[in-house]
């Protein structure tokens, strides 16, 4: 692969042809044609960010869930870390006092969170400024972003989640796409978002796919479905950390004008004064949607809990186990939510519920 150097020369050179030919309907094919080439390159450039040896800059995950605090220099980030995970995270009240990813763990209702405090974004971090290239390209690891905002400049959201969908990184739930490709019954689209079809056609055919029956049932824009035909989409979880409210009077009335723009949790908190700091930890717990299952030897004290993602099944428990060990369990006993009476007896495809206790019973 090319150099980030050498990509990043590339993009430019074709986000400047796209300038002059996109309000040309003669040259949609074309246009179709370097919009595909745009997001090729732009997933290329973030794995050759990926692979750049910066000091600090990639973290291995680590733990039962990985947490990622977004936000612009000096809105507390650092400041929350050391609070919520007891970590030494350099604080001051000037900009990019961190300048490399600072890891910490949060230990949380029988939880291990990784919590990575990531150096400031900076306006147009998606096109390198500031390292922003490198940054964003851990976000890929996240289970969970914290947009960590400044609750007197509460505008900052809307730059971070810019930055990251310039990048194909999107908040919000996976669109619900269908794409079969055949061989030669040309496309057949269903469309239920308010996309036009000849703009789709574009899309598709700018990656060189002609024939494919195609079903689109959720909303989204051109952008996002040309992430998501290149492979370069990553969809996430986030919440909003509003910090500093100590300084705001009307803190309530910002986080509600947030929420009312984007449909996201907005947490409250003064990271200096220790104010919902306590319920910030149950937020961030609360959004990964994690559940804890309890393994027990029929007649035994149960153990320590596993934890997974909710909706995991009783082969998913046995797997984590041993990958070998779950390919061998014929059913399991319940007790638990999940089950309407104690040590009831599933498959390995029952799903489970938070608090469940699990005994196998493996093939003879």
């Amino acid at each position: 692969m090319e150099t980030k150097d050498k990509l990043e020369e590339k993009l430019e050179e074709l986000k400047d042809e796209y300038a002059k030919v996109k309000d040309n309907k003669a040259t949609n094919k074309y246009v179709g044609k370097l919009r595909a080439k745009i997001a090729s390159i732009k997933k290329d450039i973030v794995i050759a960010s990926r692979r750049r040896h910066e000091k600090g800059f990639f973290v291995k995950k680590t733990g039962d869930a990985t947490i990622v605090l977004m936000g612009f220099p000096s809105t507390g980030k650092s400041s929350l870390l050391n609070d919520l995970t007891k970590s030494n995270s350099k604080t001051a009240e000037y900009a990019f006092t961190t300048i490399g990813i600072v890891p910490g763990t949060l230990n949380y209702r029988d939880a291990h969170l990784q919590i990575l405090d990531m150096p400031g974004i900076i306006n147009d971090a998606h096109l390198g400024a500031g390292n922003g290239l490198s940054v964003i390209a851990q976000m890929h690891v996240a289970d969970l972003v914290a947009f960590v905002v400044d609750a007197q400049q509460p505008s900052q959201l809307k730059y971070l989640i810019n930055e990251l969908n310039a990048l194909h990184i999107y908040i919000k739930e996976k669109p619900e796409i269908i794409i079969i490709e055949n061989k030669s019954n040309g496309l057949s689209i269903i469309n239920k978002s308010s996309l036009r079809l000849d703009h789709i056609k574009e899309i598709f055919n700018g990656f060189g796919i002609y024939n494919a029956d195609v079903r689109i049932y959720s909303e989204l824009s051109e952008d996002e479905l040309i992430g998501y035909v290149s492979h370069s989409s990553t969809y996430l979880k986030a919440i909003v950390v509003l910090n500093k409210i100590d300084l705001v009077k009307d803190y309530e009335k910002v986080a509600k004008e947030i929420k009312s723009q984007y449909p996201m949790k907005v947490v409250t908190v003064s990271a200096l004064n220790r104010i919902g700091m306590d319920n910030l930890k149950w937020e961030l717990y609360s959004a990964l949607d994690l559940i804890r299952i309890y393994i027990k030897p029929r007649m035994s004290d149960e153990k320590s809990p596993i934890t997974l993602d909710k909706g995991s099944t009783a082969y998913d428990v046995a797997k984590m186990l041993h990958s070998e060990f779950a390919d061998e369990i014929k059913y399991a006993y319940i007790t638990g939510p999940s089950v309407k009476y104690p040590n009831q007896r599933v498959s390995i495809k029952h799903r489970l519920e938070d608090g469940d206790i699990v005994t196998f019973v493996k093939e003879k």
